[in-house]
């Protein structure tokens, strides 16, 4: 009876169970509920910004934003180059890390703390996109969107008291969005003297942690505490604008100081060849050291003159008498158009005897080219005195200013604002359709500010500096900046034009503290302008 049951009851579970299923399909297909309502499908073009954004968490920062630039290329590259980085990357942290762990493990009472395994593993860290920053300022500012989900394999052995163990952390997930600035650059290889890296927002740090062969990040609430406490430390010590300084040269050597004074009398030319319909000329002499990145001397311009008299002085910091050389230009000015070259000629500063005037007559020329058979073409002679002066010992500066220090506010500014300093530099080739005396005229908040006019110049320098106190920061203010020409007579038909302007957010210089700029004027052909902007706050 025992075996009959047992055969009977198989045989009523296998038939219990296939009815069962039947019942149960049927249902599902036959017994819909009848209050779902079909999904709302919308194009992605009609979703807004942070919608798209969580549907599509992965796009990168080169598509969502477009001053960020692709890295295919270094990606590709660090993907080739990653077995060797690996190696090259773990010795250089061995070697860095063994002299600090000597010094502090005595403070705790540790035998040894050695590296039992060290490697990065196979995956390469990826860079999403990439902005940078252009300044006029001597640094590359660079901010990269870094994620890694590597593989690392990083063990190390601790003992203390007799008893040794083993901590590994695998599975290691970072995403940051650094900031490196390479600053000063310099002459000398590899053309910058520091490394600056800053954290621009809390990095996003996860991580397997196996303490005695069990995962201790498993353990409740370990995991994001370790976490968080991460987070936090790292953000303590490099959230901008705190960063980490990594010395790669000595500024004060790669950087070639000033060694002497150069002294140009600029005194007269003769026989210049006629430009204008009428049978003159309007020179001016431009003068400029090579290997420098200042701004020309100019002489004043002689109206209608083939034989002017100038005797006008100027000076110039020499950095390289062996390399640098000076280079005379003499232009014929005009009112509207591109003002003609009217010859060239160049002195090489180690063709001079320091602390010894001499007087030159120099042969103009077409351009430095020897071979050129336009040279041997008479185009006047230019007058010239020159001295070099070396600086004495004591008179060479020490140390190399940095002149990307932005000053604090004075006394009496609000707590939770600040000072806007804005320093308008020069602009270049502006043009007017019928002259050229160029102003600039800034916008802020209603307030209007103006330079001085600079007469008959397309590439006017005014250097002057204004400010605005604040009560917060202008994260979301603009800076209106219009160039604009003033007749310098009495002018009845064209007293007054626009020659290009550009309106600038004020954000960037909120986050950055400082920025040093040019920019594209706007409605002009080529006209660029530099303005340098600085937020200062209290200490």
């Amino acid at each position: 009876m025992g075996f009959f049951s047992t055969i009977l009851g198989f045989w009523g579970f296998g038939v219990g169970t296939s009815i069962g299923l039947v019942i149960g399909y049927y249902m599902f297909i036959y017994f819909q509920p009848t209050d779902v309502k079909d999904p709302v499908v919308r194009p992605l073009v009609e979703q807004d910004t942070k919608t798209l954004q969580r549907l599509l968490s992965e796009i990168p920062p080169w598509v969502k934003n477009p001053d960020h630039d692709r890295l295919d290329w270094l990606n590709k590259f660090i993907e080739i180059m990653w077995p060797y980085l690996d190696k090259a990357i773990c010795k250089t942290a061995r070697n860095i890390a063994k002299p600090i762990i000597a010094e502090k493990i005595p403070q705790y009472k540790i035998e040894s703390v050695e590296f039992e395994a060290l490697t990065l593993g196979s995956l390469p860290p990826t860079f999403p996109g990439m902005k940078v920053y252009v300044t006029d300022d001597k640094e590359l500012i660079m901010e990269p969107s870094v994620k890694w989900a590597g593989n690392p394999n990083i063990t190390i052995a601790v003992k203390a008291f007799g008893l040794r163990a083993t901590v590994q952390v695998v599975d290691l997930q970072v995403f940051a969005s650094p900031r490196i600035t390479l600053k000063p650059l310099v002459p000398t290889f590899p053309c910058f003297s520091k490394i600056y890296v800053s954290l621009m927002e809390k990095p996003h740090v996860d991580f397997g942690l196996k303490l005695l062969g069990a995962d201790a990040m498993s353990i409740p609430g370990l995991y994001r505490f370790v976490q968080e406490l991460i987070k936090d430390q790292v953000a303590n010590m490099y959230l901008w604008p705190k960063a980490l300084e990594v010395p790669i040269l000595d500024p004060s050597k790669a950087m070639k100081k000033p060694v002497g004074l150069l002294h140009i009398k600029v005194v007269r030319a003769m026989k210049l060849k006629k430009k204008d319909l009428l049978g003159a000329s309007d020179p001016y002499v431009k003068l400029k050291l090579t290997e420098d990145k200042l701004p020309s001397k100019k002489t004043t311009v002689k109206n209608r003159n083939l034989n002017p008299e100038w005797n006008e002085e100027f000076n110039m910091v020499v950095k390289d008498p062996e390399s640098q050389a000076l280079e005379i230009i003499v232009y014929d000015w005009e009112q509207v158009g591109k003002h003609d070259k009217m010859g060239m000629n160049v002195v090489p500063l180690k063709e001079l005897t320091p602390d010894e005037p001499k007087v030159m007559t120099l042969e103009l020329l077409k351009n430095m080219d020897p071979n050129d058979v336009q040279n041997e073409k008479s185009r006047g002679q230019l007058v010239v005195e020159v001295l070099f002066k070396p600086f004495k010992d004591e008179q060479i500066p020490d140390k190399m200013e940095d002149k990307n220090d932005v000053q604090k506010a004075p006394e009496g500014t609000p707590s939770g604002g600040g000072l806007l300093v804005i320093i308008v530099h020069e602009a270049q080739d502006v043009e007017g359709k019928h002259h050229t005396n160029p102003y600039v005229r800034l916008l802020f908040k209603g307030e209007e500010r103006r330079t001085k006019h600079v007469k008959k110049n397309r590439d006017p320098r005014w250097d002057e500096e204004f400010q605005f106190m604040l009560e917060e920061p202008p994260t979301k203010d603009r800076l209106h900046v219009e160039v604009l020409s003033a007749s310098s007579r009495m002018g009845l038909l064209h007293p007054k034009e626009t020659l290009g302007y550009v309106d600038i957010n004020l954000a960037d210089v909120v986050n950055n503290k400082r920025i040093n700029e040019k920019y594209h004027l706007i409605d002009s052909k080529n006209g660029r302008i530099q303005i340098e902007l600085q937020w200062r706050t209290s200490p």
